[in-house]
């Protein structure tokens, strides 16, 4: 006998998959840089760009909202959040505070082929950074994004987990506005020294090379604003 299906349920599923696809593209945009801080996000022009109802659109960017990457403005519409300096300080305090408490769990929970992972996701990270292009630089940003959420989800806490994907995507708008580009190599041969710490088993010392890792992006802030592109240009093949 087939199971009844609900007409109500099945729906709503299709809308939140709508949505969920919607604000993975956004968010993948925004951590990649190619949407700026401040550029607007319209319901109609993102409703347009993915072929949804406005509804499903106002999902997503309303999704967006709570994890910080999108504001929210009365009678003017959505943009890209515009962290501001002190914004970008909590961020990466946060970071400081949460990363090597992820790192610990992870540690502990550590396979041989967690590790080969790990090094897998630094040669596609130095492969990239040897790459030219604009394209490269983003898929660049985006794997030093990776190593990151490799690590908490290694960790086996989902929560955390979920949390850290919202500190590396408000991570990626903060240096979208006052990064420098300078620091990527040094980021991965850091990236590199914790995955080495973590082999020899020295866990301390893995700790203390994620908080110099996070303070020297910090460090990179110059303050000054970044301009970038608008919701198009960004999806823009």
């Amino acid at each position: 006998m087939k199971p009844v299906v609900n007409a109500r349920q099945t729906l709503d599923d299709f809308a939140d998959n709508g949505s969920q696809h919607i604000r993975d593209a956004i968010r993948d945009a925004i951590v990649e840089r190619r949407l700026s801080p401040g550029a607007k996000l319209s319901e109609s022009d993102v409703g347009n760009l993915f072929n949804v109802s406005r509804t499903l659109a106002r999902a997503a960017l309303q999704a967006l909202s709570y994890e910080g990457l999108v504001s929210v403005e009365r009678n003017r519409g959505a943009f890209v959040a515009y962290p501001s300096p002190q914004e970008a300080r909590q961020i990466f305090a946060a970071r400081c505070l949460v990363e090597p408490v992820i790192l610990r769990e992870a540690a502990a929970r550590m396979t041989k082929l967690d590790v080969q992972n790990l090094r897998l996701l630094l040669l596609e990270e130095d492969r990239l950074m040897n790459e030219r292009g604009q394209n490269a630089r983003r898929a660049e940003i985006k794997a030093s994004g990776d190593f990151h959420l490799a690590i908490a989800s290694i960790s086996g806490n989902a929560v955390m987990q979920r949390f850290m994907e919202e500190l590396v995507a408000r991570s990626s708008l903060v240096i979208a506005l006052y990064g420098q580009s300078a620091a990527s190599r040094c980021g991965h041969s850091e990236h590199g020294e914790i995955v080495s710490a973590i082999e020899r088993g020295d866990i301390d010392s893995a700790c203390q090379q994620m908080l110099h890792h996070i303070a020297h992006i910090e460090t990179d802030l110059d303050l000054r604003e970044r301009k970038g592109q608008g919701l198009r240009e960004a999806f823009d093949r």
